[in-house]
């Protein structure tokens, strides 16, 4: 071997070392995520958190019944003296915008100032943003309230950031123009999203979560990915309701970004293993109910594919 192959040898050597040197320094982060998440399940059905819920009268029951199944306690209400109470009382809050009632203009804000107040963590579903104009004012009133999760949708992120006008460092002005929602649908994909949601995190000093066919879950330092699911989440309504829900279970119990991955996860994992056991979207649901109260600790945070910081 030559002189010259010698040292391309070593070199590659070299370089190979500083490689797996950095990917154990990368992959760190995510060694420490996934304990922070199954840990997260465990203190869950070790401590039952109690979860008040203003939430879409349609998808009520499922969200309760998705509550109860990863461990939690459901609490379902409506008026603004017992949002306030379950405030104040629950171990956490979460409100979805989706079949407002007019009584709602009140007592949503209501709740949410006296979660904010308290320190109680609450969890912020913008379903139907850009739907009437009270819709909007409540939305505009909860912004000072800083929830410390909030789900939706790529749409529904990109129009949340637009209305509380968060700064965003990159593709402010492709993102501010976007945002359209269909009903409840996105128009958007998860990837167009991240900089809106990672705005808002900045600006809630909370966790944001993108639901789609890979969720994203991002603070203001990381962005995980999650994958997994199933297509027929999207044949039943209410599974994004009910994430939201769940994601305020974990957060009775954990910070932010540590719920909300650990409420994805679980969703992920969940709907994988119920369409191996369903035909068509009836079963399904009774079978994603059963996987996610059977799930256990050492496997939902598989469902990680990739934590980067962000820029």
């Amino acid at each position: 071997m030559s002189f010259e192959e010698d040292v391309a040898k070593a070199h590659a050597l070299l370089q190979a070392q500083a490689q797996a040197e950095q990917q154990a320094e990368e992959e760190l982060p995510d060694a420490e995520l996934a304990a922070a998440v199954a840990e997260a399940l465990v203190q869950v059905r070790k401590q039952n958190p109690l979860v008040g819920s203003i939430t879409n009268a349609v998808t009520m029951e499922f969200v309760a019944n998705a509550q109860l199944a990863i461990g939690g306690s459901a609490a379902m209400v409506y008026l603004g003296e017992e949002g306030q109470a379950m405030a104040e009382m629950g171990h956490a809050l979460y409100i979805n915008m989706g079949t407002l009632l007019p009584l709602h203009e009140e007592a949503i804000p209501a709740a949410a100032r006296i979660a904010h107040e308290t320190k109680t963590p609450w969890v912020l579903d913008p379903v139907g943003i850009g739907i009437g104009g009270m819709r909007g004012r409540i939305l505009l009133e909860l912004a000072a309230c800083k929830p410390s999760i909030i789900r939706g949708n790529a749409s529904e992120i990109i129009a949340l950031a637009s209305l509380w006008a968060v700064p965003m460092t990159t593709g402010a002005g492709e993102h501010s123009r976007r945002g359209l929602v269909r009903g409840v649908d996105s128009t958007d994909q998860v990837e167009d999203a991240i900089a809106a949601a990672c705005a808002l995190a900045r600006f809630t000093g909370g966790a944001v979560m993108i639901s789609g066919k890979q969720d994203v879950v991002c603070d203001a330092e990381r962005v995980v990915r999650i994958f997994g699911g199933s297509a027929l989440m999207s044949k039943v309504t209410g599974f994004g309701c009910s994430l939201g829900g769940v994601a305020a279970v974990f957060a009775g119990v954990a910070d932010p970004l540590v719920a909300a991955v650990a409420a994805s996860c679980s969703y992920k994992k969940a709907g994988t293993r119920a369409a191996t056991r369903s035909s068509g979207p009836g079963t399904f649901k009774a079978a994603f109910l059963d996987a996610l109260y059977t799930l256990d600790s050492g496997e939902i945070a598989e469902r990680i594919t990739a934590v980067e910081s962000v820029a």
